[in-house]
């Protein structure tokens, strides 16, 4: 009797199987529509750069005699060398700049550390056109005398101004890095007979170089698309890829542009993949460290 009376406990006890229910999800369909809002565009841009027509409106069939036109077109050409020449430049002098602040602010203490800190990264968050205004204004008010005459605005001009902000997104990639380094690497270095320049080359940079590399392309893409501040400290004879493109879709979006958007875009997206991947592969060294 006992034993029956506590079967019958163990069983009210025990709790009852959970049927599955259907539970629906607002994330699902949020997402697709923030995805479909984000890219949906760039598919149809791809879709009409292949279009035979030279209108949108209308469909005529498949070609590809606008990417033939655009690689075909010298003034394209000419301002894509321009950016190009405008980003490597200025991504080469902020490489050296922006590793050496990061190294400054991490490593050493000094007065005013937090303040100089503050104002290094400044041109993160300040809009475009405020920097391009300003150093418009800078450039006149400085009006140094330059080999018989005044600094004129050119391609010169323009990587000064780039050099600005890919010095901070550089700098800052490189300083995320720093954090999660060991700093008695570099103790070690300077105990077994190593100078401070040596413990930096041989220690120091290595272990950045991953942060350094993805930075660089960050920068770079940023200074390659760039507009704004182009335009703004741009001379008559110099013209950059963004600036060429803009001039043209005043009067509409002719095909030959879409083609070179969709380059442009792949090209793009090419060198953050790649820069995502240096920035996972240097995580993953550190958590196997």
């Amino acid at each position: 009797m006992a034993i029956a009376a506590v079967q019958v406990e163990c069983k009210l006890m025990s709790p009852s199987p959970i049927k599955p229910r259907f539970s629906f999800s607002w994330l699902a369909p949020f997402s697709l529509l923030m995805f479909g809002f984000m890219y949906l565009p760039i598919l149809v841009l791809a879709v009409y750069s292949v279009n035979d027509s030279r209108y949108s409106a209308e469909w005529k069939g498949l070609t590809w005699k606008w990417y033939q036109a655009f690689f075909n077109d010298d003034r394209i050409l000419t301002a894509l060398s321009n950016s190009l020449i405008v980003a490597f430049c200025a991504v080469a002098i902020a490489a050296v700049i922006g590793t050496l602040m990061a190294v400054g602010l991490s490593r050493y203490r000094f007065p005013g550390k937090q303040v100089y800190q503050g104002i290094a990264y400044l041109p993160l968050i300040i809009p475009d056109i405020a920097i391009a205004v300003a150093t418009l204004i800078f450039l006149a008010a400085v009006a140094i005398p330059f080999s018989g005459g005044l600094i004129q605005l050119s391609l010169g001009t323009i990587v000064a101004a780039h050099v600005v902000f890919c010095l901070s997104y550089i700098a800052l990639v490189v300083s995320t890095r720093l954090t999660n380094l060991n700093p008695s690497l570099e103790e070690a270095a300077l105990d077994l007979g190593a100078t401070p320049v040596q413990a930096l080359v041989q220690v120091l940079l290595p272990e950045l170089m991953p942060a350094i590399v993805s930075g660089c392309l960050l920068a770079f893409v940023l200074s390659l698309d760039d507009f704004l501040i182009a335009s703004f400290t741009a001379g008559g004879g110099a013209n950059t890829l963004p600036m060429e493109i803009f001039s043209r879709i005043r009067t509409g979006v002719k095909p030959d542009i879409n083609a070179l958007s969709v380059v442009l875009i792949l090209a793009s997206g090419f060198l953050f993949a790649a820069a995502e991947y240096l920035r996972y592969r240097s995580e993953q060294k550190r958590l196997a460290e």
